[in-house]
Order: C-alpha cells, then sequence, then structure tokens
C-alpha cells in the first residue's frame, strides 16, 4: 500500500534515510491515511540519535526543547516537523510519563511502547507499511486493542484509557475483549492524570459520531472523572415525558447534539442536578423542580475542577439554565431571551432544546419539534438585517442621557435598562426621539 506523504515531509525521510538512518512516519497519520482521512499532522521516527538528526538536517531551523527525550522539532518549509529517535521507555512511576528512555536502533522495539496497534504502523517509500502488531488488521476489522499487555498499558499511562474511549468515539471502532476488560479494572488510575489532560480527551470523546455506546458502555469510567454522574445512572424518571433513566436520557441527548464542545458539555451537564431534586406526587408521578439551577451550579464547580476557560463555563452554563425554560412562541419572549443570552447562545439553546427532546418520549417529540421551530422562526425574522437586542443596540446612550442633565450613573443605567425592556416588548420604537421622550417621562416620575 503506498501513502502519500507531503513533499517537505519526504523531503526529511530521505535525507535521513541517505545518511543511514532507518527513518518513517508513524502512528495516527499513517493510520488516518489508511483509513483515507487526512492527517492533522505528520509524526517522523527515526533510528538516527538526535544529534545525528541534528548534523543530517543542519541544527539551523531547529528547536532542541525536546533533545534529552529524543525528539528534535523541524522548522522545514514553514511548517513544524517532530522527529523522534527509535527508542524505549523506562520505568513509569505516576501512570503518565517514564522516569528514562533509552534510544534505541530498532523500529520494531519503538514501536512495541506505543498504546494501540493502529498507531503502531510506520511508512517511508522504500519500505512500505511496516506493521509488526496487526494493526492494518485491526484497522480492517474496526479494533481498539492495545499493543501487548492492556494492564502494563494503561498502568504505563493512564490517560490512554480515555484514548481508547476517544478512538472507539471518533471511529466507531470496538474496544477488543482484553483491552476493554481492562480500562473498566484500570479507570481508578485516571485519578493520577491532570485535570487539562482529563478535560482534553474528555471533550474528545463527547465530540464523537458513535459517543452514544461509548458513554453506555463506559459510564463506569467516566465516572472517575465525574463522580457527579453516578448518582445518574439507573435513575428511573417516572415522567410522561421521558422513557430512559437520567442517564440513559443524558447520553442521547449529548449523540443527538450537533458537534462542538460548548453544545456537548452542555447536554453531558443538563440534567445533572436531577437526582438532587426529585420529587413525586400523589399520582406516583416524577418531578425535578428547580433542576436546571442545580444542574448548572454542579456544572460550573466540575467544570472548574476541569480547568476549563472561562467563557467555555460561561457558556454552558447560559444552556443548561435555560434549557427547560418553554416561554410561549411570540415575538416579545424571544427577543427577552435574546436580549439575556444573545444571538449565538439562543442559536446553541435552540439545538439543545432539539437534542432533549428527541431524548425523551417520542409520542411528544414532533409537538417539542414545532414549538421549537416556532421560536427559531420567530428569532429569524427579529434578528433581521443585523437587528440585536442589548443596551449598546439602542439608539441613545448614555452621553446622550447626560446631555439631557441626568448626572447621576446609577440612574443612567436604571433609564437604559428601562428602556430596552420598552423595545424589547414593542412598546417604543428604538429611535433617537422616542427614546428621548420615554427617557424623561420615567426620570421625571420616578427619579426626580
Amino acid at each position: 500500500m503506498k501513502i502519500t506523504i507531503p513533499e517537505n515531509v519526504e523531503i526529511i525521510i530521505k535525507r535521513l534515510i541517505k545518511g543511514g538512518y532507518s527513518t518513517y512516519v508513524v502512528g495516527g497519520c499513517v493510520r488516518d491515511s489508511i483509513m483515507g482521512a487526512a492527517p492533522h499532522d505528520w509524526d517522523i521516527c527515526t533510528s538516527a540519535m538526535p544529534e545525528e538528526t541534528l548534523n543530517t538536517l543542519g541544527s539551523h531551523n531547529v528547536i532542541d526543547s525536546g533533545l534529552k527525550h529524543g525528539t528534535v522539532t523541524v522548522n522545514f518549509g514553514g511548517s513544524l516537523f517532530e522527529i523522534t529517535t527509535f527508542r524505549t521507555d523506562g520505568v513509569y512511576l505516576d501512570n503518565r510519563r517514564p522516569e528514562s528512555v533509552t534510544f534505541v536502533r530498532s523500529l520494531k522495539e519503538d514501536l512495541s511502547r506505543r498504546d494501540f496497534t493502529i498507531n503502531a504502523i510506520a511508512y517511508n517509500h522504500t519500505d512500505g507499511i511496516c506493521d509488526y502488531f496487526g494493526g492494518m488488521e485491526d484497522i480492517r476489522n474496526k479494533i481498539i486493542r492495545c499493543v501487548g499487555n492492556p494492564d502494563k498499558r494503561f498502568n504505563e499511562d493512564a490517560l490512554r484509557i480515555l484514548r481508547a474511549l476517544r478512538f472507539a468515539s471518533k471511529l466507531g471502532f470496538e474496544i477488543e475483549k482484553h483491552t476493554s476488560e481492562a480500562v473498566h479494572k484500570n479507570a481508578g488510575l485516571l485519578r493520577n492524570i491532570s485535570a487539562e489532560r482529563i478535560a482534553s480527551e474528555l471533550i474528545r470523546i463527547l465530540d464523537g459520531e458513535y459517543v452514544e455506546k461509548i458513554l453506555t458502555d463506559y459510564s463506569d469510567v467516566i465516572a472517575v472523572v465525574i463522580p457527579e454522574i453516578i448518582p445518574m445512572i439507573g435513575f428511573e424518571q417516572r415522567n410522561p415525558h421521558h422513557i430512559y433513566d437520567v442517564w440513559g436520557h443524558t447520553v442521547k441527548v449529548i449523540a443527538h447534539s450537533p458537534h462542538g464542545k460548548i453544545l456537548r458539555l452542555a447536554a453531558l451537564f443538563h440534567d445533572i442536578g436531577k437526582p438532587e431534586c426529585y420529587t413525586i406526587d400523589e399520582k406516583g408521578t416524577g418531578h425535578f423542580h428547580g433542576h436546571p439551577k442545580i444542574s448548572a451550579a454542579m456544572a460550573e464547580k466540575i467544570m472548574y475542577r476541569l480547568k476549563l476557560d472561562k467563557k467555555t463555563i460561561s457558556d454552558v452554563i447560559v444552556l443548561i439554565e435555560y434549557h427547560d425554560k418553554r416561554p410561549p412562541a411570540e415575538p416579545k419572549n424571544v427577543r427577552r431571551l435574546l436580549s439575556k443570552i444573545g444571538t449565538e447562545n439562543f442559536k446553541r439553546l435552540m439545538e439543545l432544546k432539539k437534542a432533549d427532546a428527541k431524548g425523551q418520549n417520542p409520542d411528544l417529540l414532533n409537538q417539542k419539534l414545532d414549538y421549537i421551530a416556532e421560536l427559531e422562526r420567530i428569532c429569524e425574522e427579529e434578528t433581521a438585517d443585523g437587528k440585536q437586542f442589548t443596551i449598546k443596540s439602542l439608539q441613545i446612550n448614555g452621553n446622550d442621557l447626560m446631555r439631557l442633565g441626568i448626572k447621576e450613573g446609577r440612574q443612567i443605567g436604571l433609564i437604559l435598562k428601562y428602556l430596552l425592556s420598552l423595545v424589547i416588548d414593542g412598546a417604543v420604537e428604538n429611535e433617537y426621539h422616542a427614546l428621548v421622550k420615554e427617557a424623561a417621562e420615567y426620570h421625571n416620575k420616578y427619579l426626580n
């Protein structure tokens, strides 16, 4: 099988081979190429020691910060490429990184330390595919399998547990029986991994095309990094709107949500507070009054713990807080919502609502989707020509009010909020003279 390699990568490989060193592209770029996908980056491995790589390629345009680990980063043709010396790893003491590495000349030894067979394939233009561990067969059979002993692989680097779930979620591959057993068995090791790395893998798992099966089959693994989901698993809702338990519903909502970090995180957390506020009425019907507020508070703590950025946290919380609100589908209600959360989050909220409905009782789905579609139609109508519903969008500002003789800052803020509410409710046009008149009347009546 022939793989098309970028010209600058091929030049690097040919120079090192000409210098007497075995050199290949390796890992994800080979896997993706075999599967017909475009690689995001190209990793190169070589039998050359770091100093030999430098001598062969020239030390100019080289970033040598990874030399002690055997990695030379070359700026070639305006792109950065990592060239790593074949190596074996020393003892792992922290379930994340080896205490030392030993450089070797054997490609097979290097590939034997890698995580999964589908990532332990190398290629160059002279030798073709180099596959010592059955990676090609596993790609054909859509299998995720550890190289060697899975317990050993996961104890070396516990993040590989989430990487297995991520590849399965993204590719739709089955996790091989022994590897799967080791994932469940060693999940507790994830407690030794930094929050940032957990968050990165979790978001990629959530964004996978095949996430539903993974979150269903490996809920115990997700529960190690987010123990707050444990009460959701198996929690029956006993409500005519729902046919799944809280976790089953959540998984459906995630799978039905459009791809993207904000929506998938919001789907994950939108009902996480339900078990905490569950009540049952005299008819035996379950209710979750106030669950959006509780879910938002729990989600905020979890996302800060995972060290997500503030913008992401803020956007996700907004969606959770509003996901269960069902105002009548009228223009003034849509304008109010647009004013509170903005156009982008309004559109995200509609997508979350649709996904939420698809994870509920299918008998009620069309009715709910029709309601959401009407909200979307009104939004399109109200935001035509770039129209917004914020204080900044008013055709009057604080300086205008000061020229009218209103000096006190608090009063200016109150008047602007009042004027915005009038515009949103359709009681006055967003036009300077009309707003001046309303501002003067409000000030004389309530603030003078």
